[in-house]
């Protein structure tokens, strides 16, 4: 099990890496992609992961996105990307908002003048599985004043071959930030979990340090702790893995220290069946 923000593709200053490798990479039966770009004129991010490492994809598109090209084509500088006190010149490599709004942007529009237009498109939640679900539902968990997109969860019910034939159910989401009120969206959440006696793995960004998560799912536990934001330099982790007690004792969790994103992702391994 795996969890990652690709952060569309792009870097902070709008520069593409390899989404596919970095997936491959984490060589996991089930993914939560977050920040997944779907342009309105081609294939999303998650299918082309899906259609190359043989996943079958499930997403939830969370708000309009405004993905800009290079600040600067000339620009070699390591740093991750530009931020809003930075500079002048400073920027978002992509911009969020609800879809009328998003539209509303002009070509081409965004941190740096004379640049090439930008793409319009959907910025999407994604579980990704090696196995076809027997199951997968959305759970809507609303809307919440001070942030810009439609905030979801996706739940699918797998079968592990080798396993003792019990479902477990993957949920994968990304929160919203605690400054915008997400604990309401976690309350809603932790209704929806399924039974105590059902075999449980939640994961994606939290946006929520894990001592505070423990509390808000107490029948969940943490499998990975590490740091993961931000990529290039980690002080916090707000990825996660948390299972119930039956798969959290047989875990084994990890930061994988892939890079491109502004997060590292993070992985679980369960044995099933003991």
């Amino acid at each position: 099990m795996a969890s990652f923000n690709a952060h569309c593709g792009v870097d902070g200053w709008g520069r593409s890496y390899d989404v596919v490798q970095a997936c491959e990479r984490l060589d996991a039966d089930a993914v939560v992609l977050q920040e997944s770009f779907t342009p309105d004129d081609g294939v999303g991010l998650a299918e082309e992961v899906g259609a190359a490492l043989g996943y079958t994809v499930t997403s939830f598109p969370m708000s309009g996105c405004l993905l800009h090209p290079l600040v600067d084509e000339d620009d070699v500088r390591p740093s991750w990307g530009p931020f809003p006190w930075g500079s002048a010149r400073a920027g978002r490599a992509l911009e969020l908002g609800r879809r009328d709004r998003t539209r509303a942007a002009p070509p081409g529009a965004g941190p740096a003048a004379g640049r090439a237009a930008s793409r319009l498109g959907t910025w999407d939640l994604a579980v990704l599985t090696r196995q076809v679900p027997a199951r997968a539902e959305v759970l809507e968990l609303g809307d919440i004043r001070g942030d810009r997109t439609r905030r979801g969860a996706i739940a699918v019910d797998l079968v592990p071959p080798g396993g003792d034939g019990r479902p477990v159910t993957v949920i994968g989401t990304h929160m919203s930030h605690l400054s915008d009120g997400s604990l309401i969206q976690f309350r809603r959440l932790a209704r929806r979990l399924p039974a105590a006696d059902t075999d449980v793995v939640l994961a994606g960004d939290m946006n929520l340090w894990g001592p505070p998560l423990s509390l808000l799912f107490p029948g969940l536990r943490r499998v990975v702790r590490g740091r993961t934001w931000p990529a290039w330099r980690p002080i916090a982790q707000s990825d996660h893995i948390l299972a119930t007690s039956r798969l959290a004792s047989s875990a084994h969790g990890e930061v994988v220290p892939v890079r491109g994103s502004d997060h590292l992702p993070v992985r679980a391994r369960f044995a099933l069946g003991r």
